[in-house]
Order: C-alpha cells, then structure tokens, then sequence
C-alpha cells in the first residue's frame, strides 16, 4: 500500500501540474471550459483526496510520515475546501482560478514528497 501511495503522489502531481498549465491556456486563450477541461479538473481532485485518504489509511496502519508531510496533506484538503466555499466565484473564470489552484496543489504535492519523514 505504500508503494500506491508514493506512485500515486507522483502521479498526482504530474496531473496537477500539467492541468494547471493547461488550465492556463484556456484562460489566456480565451477557449471556454469543455468537457475535456472539467474531466482534467475532476481527475485531478479525486486523484488528490483519495491520496489524502490513502495517506490516513497508512497512518492508520502505524505508519509514521513526519509531521511536515501531514501537514502538506492537509493543507492540500484546506484547499479543496476552500475551492468548494468559493465555487460560486469560480464560475466568473473558472480556467483562472481551476488553474492557478492546481499548479498551488502542485507544489503542495512536491514540498509533501520531499518532506517525508520530517517533523515540526
């Protein structure tokens, strides 16, 4: 289960990242969001939440991360919350926002990989 875990941290960051910039590209190119950018945006947040879950479960299991990686799980959940808050305002420009957001949970993704197994 550890081995999920870690494929799909790097998986989910890659999605993110990539989503983002295309996210981007809708904005600037002035192309409304289709289905294929809500799909990308959909993959991309349950790809991130069952992380945090799969992440819990480890926990669960005895598994002891750091407290710094936990910490960047959860503030990637803070985030989606927030996103879910927020939801009416990011009907104005929803590429904007879905972009900018996705390449934030990025780096959260890359700074939780990178502090695994450190703590406060």
């Amino acid at each position: 289960m550890v081995s999920v875990h870690s494929w799909l941290g790097w998986a989910v960051v890659v999605a993110c990242g990539l989503a983002g910039l295309v996210a981007l590209g809708y904005h600037f190119g002035r192309r409304r969001p289709d289905v294929a950018f809500k799909s990308m945006v959909s993959v991309c947040v349950v790809g991130a939440i069952l992380q945090v879950g799969l992440g819990l479960v480890l926990f669960a299991q005895d598994m002891e991360p750091g407290s710094i990686h936990m910490f960047y799980g959860f503030v990637i959940l803070l985030t989606l919350t927030f996103v879910y808050i927020y939801r009416v305002q990011f009907e104005r420009r929803p590429a904007l926002y879905w972009g900018l957001v996705l390449l934030f949970m990025m780096g959260l993704g890359l700074r939780g990989i990178s502090s695994f197994g450190a703590s406060f």
